[in-house]
């Protein structure tokens, strides 16, 4: 986790990150989202928005209040549809009528063996009601008047989760953070998917990461490699709790996640069944029984 103790500004109020950005926080800070999400606006005179955030009235008043005399919004991006993210993009669509682009509603890019794990409840809560007007695939790009941005598909953190390429950084949504690392929760976070993504976004020459959560990382290729290793112990420390004997993902991740505060501990719980699944691909572990936060599994 990099250090961002001095991150912490006014929800609310408009900041400018960078010449042509601006960021307005949501006020909805908590454990999953740091001091809030972070609602960008690109460009000058007719910008975009990029992850509206959550269903707040006063979030939505924060954003057009933001806006400079005479600017309109000419796009809505959403990187992905959890609840922090996309249910404002909505109310704002019909408040300014740009439309909402993303990659899909919230099952798209959701591989279908794991569909049946969707009633495990848990993870950062998804908008099932989101739905873009126009669908972004993967490398399409998307113009304004100062500004041009490039649709990454990145799933793991979320099937439908994209990033978007701007000059030399990239809106990393919840896929990179400097914060904290990002949680892969099943059915909807696949980390195989999320591992592969990270190769990708380490091959990319964007080096300024604008997150979802927390403030901009300096050193995007860094991150991007800590992210990956992390990850890796991970999979080494549950393959040797797994060598000890069947175990539940809470029992393993109460072993392996030592220094995390007990609250936080059903989230390290949905990464390491993430991680268990993985490992169930490679036939490494098998579950005994029908794939849940309580089934027990043995090594293969």
């Amino acid at each position: 986790m990099a250090d961002q103790s001095d991150f912490d500004p006014a929800p609310g109020a408009c900041m400018t990150v960078q010449p042509g950005l601006r960021r307005v926080l949501a006020p909805n800070p908590s454990p999953m989202t740091f001091k809030g999400t972070n609602t960008y606006i690109l460009g000058k005179g007719r910008v975009a928005i990029i992850d509206p955030g959550p269903a707040l009235p006063v979030h939505l008043y924060a954003i057009l209040a933001a806006l400079d005399p005479g600017e309109t919004v000419s796009h809505i991006l959403v990187t992905h549809s959890h609840r922090d993210h996309s249910p404002l993009a909505r109310p704002l669509a019909q408040a300014t009528g740009a439309p909402v682009l993303a990659f899909g509603d919230s099952a798209a890019g959701r591989r279908a063996d794991l569909a049946p794990l969707a009633g495990l409840g848990g993870g950062e809560g998804v908008d099932r009601e989101f739905g873009p007007d126009i669908r972004l695939a993967d490398g399409e790009t998307v113009e304004g008047d100062d500004w041009r941005v490039t649709a990454l598909h990145t799933p793991g953190h979320m099937g439908n989760h994209l990033c978007f390429a701007w000059a030399n950084a990239l809106f990393s949504g919840d896929h990179v953070m400097g914060w904290a690392t990002t949680m892969v929760s099943p059915p909807d976070g696949d980390l195989a998917a999320f591992m592969a993504s990270l190769d990708r976004l380490a091959e990319r020459p964007e080096r300024v990461l604008f997150p979802g959560h927390g403030a901009p990382v300096a050193d995007g290729p860094a991150r991007i490699s800590a992210l990956a290793a992390h990850r890796r112990t991970r999979a080494i420390q549950i393959r040797d709790a797994l060598a000890a004997g069947p175990a539940t993902a809470a029992q393993i991740a109460a072993a392996i996640y030592t220094e995390t505060p007990r609250a936080l501990l059903p989230a390290a719980t949905r990464n390491v069944l993430a991680h268990l699944i993985e490992l169930a691909d490679k036939s490494e572990a098998a579950p005994e029984g029908e794939i849940g936060v309580e089934t027990r599994w043995h090594r293969l």
